[in-house]
């Protein structure tokens, strides 16, 4: 039995577009308990806080950046023990769509050059009204109907017209009725489609990983509000037998979990700054091995740096 503790960064559930994060980091570490808790204390160590739980925070900033690179790096603790999957929030909004119209197109032209082919102005509204159609739960009183969305659609597919952009809308267009379908489905019960929420996939990834030798893995996660008894069964499913369990506890009082936040949070900010183009060469170099090559990731440049395979 593979037993892993896990801990995400940059959580917002549904709402993946026009949040505090533009990125989603989910780590899984596979070590033992006395391993994990020589790590915190060696952090503490080297980067003092009276801070109860240790967080990725403390040795963020720039005064402890050798601690971050001592912990990434090969002579540090965790590296062959910890996993991470990304995801670039707007690239998984587009890929969502994506997979509602005819073919599942590649969204990629789409998230390339969306903002330049429509404005930014506009950019923005289709990703917050395709966001919010596609949430099981909107939240905040927020309502948008398929109408709504469609009359945006049909403006960016005219604006345009003869780009790669242009076609994706088209194609968005045609695919009206399934759309519709889709949110009439949702909206009768919301546990019927995968959700949005970049926490399923994260921990699919994660049980993938460490049990790709087909041993059944059991997950200990920081406490989710998200992860309720249908999503667990979701999991199940998903993971196909694969899941021997799941349970969440406090991260405080497991030392794996903790190691999981330190390095969630790690890395969500370093994969963050190297997609909006201010990383530090060195720090994205040495999570590069950590980095789930299946994660979603739609920029090309920053992707192939983390080591992301498109």
């Amino acid at each position: 039995m593979v037993e892993i503790g896990c801990d995400e960064s940059g959580s917002e559930g549904e709402k993946l577009v026009g949040g505090n994060t533009d990125v989603f980091a989910h780590a899984s570490v596979l070590m033992d308990a006395e391993s994990a808790a020589a790590c915190i204390r060696e952090l503490r160590a080297r980067a003092p806080s009276p801070a109860t739980q240790y967080k990725a925070g403390h040795i963020l900033r720039e005064k402890h950046r050798p601690v971050l690179r001592w912990l990434l790096g090969p002579s540090g603790p965790v590296l062959g023990s910890v996993h991470v999957y990304l995801a670039d929030k707007t690239f998984l909004v587009l890929t969502k769509v994506a997979g509602l119209l005819a073919g599942n197109p590649d969204p990629r032209p789409l998230y390339r050059e969306g903002e330049a082919v429509f404005g930014a102005g506009r950019w923005a509204a289709f990703l917050d009204a395709v966001n919010y159609l596609l949430r099981a739960k909107n939240g905040q009183g927020v309502t948008i109907s398929v109408d709504d969305v469609f009359r945006l659609v049909g403006e960016l597919r005219e604006t345009g017209a003869g780009s790669a952009a242009g076609a994706f809308m088209e194609l968005l267009w045609q695919a009206r009725p399934r759309v519709a379908d889709f949110r009439a489905r949702l909206l009768a019960d919301p546990h019927v489609f995968p959700a949005l929420d970049p926490l399923i996939p994260g921990i699919v990834h994660a049980v993938a990983h460490w049990g790709r030798g087909g041993e059944p893995v059991t997950v200990v996660h920081d406490r989710q509000t998200t992860l309720t008894e249908e999503r667990v069964a979701e999991l199940r499913h998903l993971l196909g037998g694969r899941l021997a369990g799941l349970r969440l506890v406090e991260s405080t009082l497991d030392a794996r979990v903790q190691v999981a936040d330190v390095m969630a949070g790690a890395a969500r900010k370093i994969a963050s700054d190297e997609l909006n183009g201010r990383g530090d060469p060195g720090l994205t170099a040495l999570l590069r091995p950590y980095v789930d090559g299946s994660s979603i990731w739609g920029d090309d440049r920053s992707g192939a740096l983390l080591g992301h395979r498109s």
